[in-house]
């Protein structure tokens, strides 16, 4: 299996003394880099041990964040996720806090510490402390241009400007990886995008929609139907939130399962949840509003929802016995029920429960609401706008859904 081999000559060790580990255990599946700062190194020194293995490359920006990104995105353009590195006992300790903000469990990392009384490194280790690597980190990430235009938020017209909300499109955010580019909103332990580029990418939805980003809440999904209502204790695992807690914003994640908003403009309290097949078999749709009633005394024909971008009929199918589930709840579910892999319309099927429970027709915005402007693309279907698991495959991108109560009509 490739690797991708990476050189530190930044926190501590000579070019020297990595070139004699270098030649001990080299071989041709392994792509080098070589880790050094612009004017760090004599260029010659460098260079000659640029020449110790065929097709290095060197990294040579101006931080050694800036390195490390360039590194990472080369490594994921290779589709490699097996590193080693070479460094001293001080860079190991340095970069396994920069291997956290930028790298994810996706990929493993072996370090080789060189031992070295070398003068020439213990003259030029550079070591820095945890919280100077993030702030490092975080102001580099700040910099960095927008990718795919300026951020695109969807709006629903049914929910009053009591209320702030919106649900997140791909625009406007850091995220390289292309499945993932650019406004990628959740950093998973399988997929590739790390936390310091989330990170920056919830900041600069926060201030586009006006909403500190500390305050951002993402439900913690396990597809299944359990809310929590903010104020009792958090559940390990959960598909929905409630509350009538002021500034606290509410997200739901989706990338083909829905993002779902709940508001009751009478009472200010809201709600968000993520419905895949599975939650919206399960009614975690239902049990939000069940919720809103039983914790705060809403009244259900007062509750408005507003359905996300989410995967269509057009673009869903599912295993017979599965879609048979769905048929039951109203046949219109699945259009074509003789396939061998049926069609699913899990919108329609969340809009017939909600309905069942006493939500009025007119206060459910999906696919189907007319008069108002559409906030339910189908995911697969464009892919310029959003992420989709189903298209995309494992390394998808997140958007979401979030909603939060103004502390005033024109708190923006």
């Amino acid at each position: 299996m490739s690797e991708a081999v990476l050189l530190d000559l930044v926190h501590g060790c000579c070019p020297a003394c990595i070139g004699a580990s270098l030649r001990m255990w080299s071989g041709s599946d392994q792509q080098v880099f070589l880790l050094c700062w612009k004017r760090h190194w004599d260029s010659n020194s460098v260079a000659h041990l640029s020449s110790c293995t065929t097709g290095t490359r060197v990294l040579d920006s101006d931080s050694t964040v800036e390195c490390l990104v360039r590194f990472k995105q080369t490594v994921d353009e290779q589709d490699l996720s097996s590193i080693r590195v070479l460094t001293s006992p001080q860079g190991r300790q340095v970069l396994q806090v920069y291997q956290e903000l930028l790298f994810t469990p996706v990929y493993t990392v072996e370090y080789t510490v060189v031992e070295s009384s070398c003068s020439i490194c213990k003259s030029s280790a550079h070591v820095v402390s945890p919280g100077d690597v993030r702030e490092e980190v975080s102001k580099f990430m700040q910099q960095l241009p927008a990718l795919r235009g300026e951020i695109k938020v969807l709006k629903s017209s049914l929910i009053p400007d009591c209320f702030g909300h919106g649900f997140s499109t791909r625009c406007g955010g850091v995220s390289t990886l292309s499945t993932m580019s650019s406004l990628n909103l959740f950093c998973s332990s399988r997929r590739r995008d790390p936390g310091a580029v989330v990170t920056e990418n919830r900041r600069r939805l926060a201030l586009h929609a006006g909403f500190p980003p500390q305050q951002l809440r993402l439900v913690k999904v396990n597809h299944a139907s359990d809310v929590w209502v903010l104020g009792k204790e958090e559940p390990q695992t959960y598909d929905a939130m409630v509350t009538n807690q002021t500034g606290v914003v509410l997200a739901a994640p989706g990338a083909d399962c829905m993002p779902i908003l709940f508001s009751d403009p009478k009472l200010k309290v809201i709600g968000v949840a993520h419905s895949g097949w599975k939650g919206t078999l399960m009614g975690v749709a239902m049990a939000t509003v069940k919720s809103m009633v039983t914790d705060f005394g809403c009244c259900v024909s007062d509750i408005l929802v507003a359905v996300g971008p989410s995967v269509g009929a057009c673009c869903y199918s599912l295993e017979r016995e599965q879609a048979l589930h769905f048929y039951n709840i109203h046949p219109d579910c699945v259009p074509d029920p003789e396939s061998e892999v049926p069609h699913v319309n899990i919108r329609l099927a969340n809009r017939v429960l909600l309905q069942r429970g006493g939500v009025l027709p007119e206060n459910i915005h999906d696919d189907t609401s007319m008069e108002h402007p559409n906030v339910t693309p189908c995911t697969s279907c464009h892919p310029e706008l959003c992420f989709s698991h189903r298209r995309d495959g494992m390394n998808f991108g997140t958007q979401v859904g979030y909603l939060w109560i103004r502390e005033t009509l024109y708190d923006l």
